[in-house]
């Protein structure tokens, strides 16, 4: 099973399907894609991880996904 959006599905996806819709990065549309903005997390912009980790979260939720990052966690909470 391949799990990557390719071009066409991310153009589709809506922004509030982004962690940071303003920069349509970080996808997740679903918990697959949840678990690999956890993973890629230390990729972010530091001006822009207290955002994307809110967002990781509220998606988490969503989807039923346990957030294991103590990193994502920690700027979450700034």
């Amino acid at each position: 099973m391949n799990d990557r959006l390719d071009t066409l599905k991310r153009d589709e996806l809506a922004d509030s399907a982004f962690g940071l819709p303003e920069r349509r990065e970080y996808p997740m549309p679903d918990a697959v894609h949840v678990r690999a903005a956890e993973a890629y997390f230390r990729y972010c912009p530091e001006n822009l991880k207290p955002e994307l980790a809110k967002a990781i979260l509220r998606f988490a939720a969503k989807y039923g996904v346990d957030v294991q990052s103590t990193t994502v966690l920690d700027y979450a909470r700034k």
